[in-house]
């Protein structure tokens, strides 16, 4: 099937109660571990792709793998740009083929957080591609950070539930990344979501939520978080994390192996049993 937007999609999670699983795809096997993980699950799922992986892959690169592989895939797969800062990545992306775009302009003062991310709405939206921004500070974890640290930090800089719905408002983008409590790139889920908050913020909003740095929080944290209105979920952490401990435990084992694909197919394998979990505790297991 081609590439779908994340429109459609994340509004039939926010009805029916659920989020879809969004997974960077950091290479191409993480790319065939998140489809054939989405194809046995029947989940509709998002291939993200940050700044970083553009350009490490190419963008080219990146847009081709996910494209062949979201055709042969039977399940709903959307390819989406993951913190993109600057408005010109934005439209090299959507010129690519990108379904699904996201504006960060979060460490920006709010009134050009606002201008900015507006400006790649009317752009994406006159091109019938949804739109993604942040608001408040969604940081990421210091390799030195202690968690109560961190957690600390992270109160400082969650969004504000009426200047995040100002925002919705004046911007009429699709969906919000609003910081609630997590923070990117913790190795262990020590992050506790602001529930309330997250409540308000859907009622102050209406559109589909989005969790970032979910790799830093519990089960019981993310079901809390999507029952209280998050609707997409980013995973990336726990995937590396796997991928590479199965790499780390292979090549002891073999030492003389030369054959790069008999290295990562383990990995490629450790890293869908990570997605096969994130996806039956997102919900959308059984939702393609």
């Amino acid at each position: 099937m081609a590439l779908v937007t994340t429109k459609e999609m994340l509004r039939k999670a926010q009805k029916e109660g659920y989020a879809v699983g969004a997974f960077n795809a950091n290479n191409m096997e993480i790319i065939q571990a998140i489809i054939e993980t989405a194809e046995e699950e029947g989940a509709p799922v998002i291939l993200q792709a940050s700044q970083g992986a553009i350009k490490y892959a190419g963008l080219d690169y990146i847009v081709a793998m996910v494209r062949v592989a979201a055709e042969v895939a039977s399940v709903p797969v959307a390819l989406h740009l993951d913190h993109g800062t600057d408005y010109y990545q934005n439209i090299k992306c959507l010129r690519a083929g990108f379904t699904s775009l996201m504006y960060d302009g979060s460490k920006l003062p709010f009134a050009e957080n606002v201008v900015n991310t507006k400006k790649v709405t009317e752009m994406a939206h006159a091109c019938n591609i949804p739109v993604e921004a942040e608001i408040g500070q969604i940081g990421k974890m210091g390799t030195s950070d202690e968690p109560g640290v961190a957690l600390e930090r992270v109160k400082e800089t969650m969004a504000d539930p009426e200047e995040a719905a100002e925002f919705v408002k004046q911007t009429e983008i699709d969906s919000l990344a609003a910081a609630v409590g997590t923070i990117h790139g913790c190795r262990t889920p020590f992050a506790k979501l602001d529930i309330p908050r997250i409540e308000k913020i859907r009622d102050l909003t209406g559109v589909p939520l989005v969790l970032h740095g979910a790799s830093g929080a519990n089960d019981e944290e993310v079901k809390k978080g999507i029952a209280a209105g998050i609707s997409k979920v980013n995973i990336d952490t726990r995937i590396r994390i796997a991928f590479v401990k199965k790499i780390r435990e292979f090549l002891p084992l073999h030492p003389n192996e030369i054959d790069p694909r008999k290295v990562l197919k383990p990995a490629k394998e450790a890293a869908k049993e990570i997605i096969r979990d994130r996806m039956r505790v997102c919900g959308c297991s059984g939702k393609a």
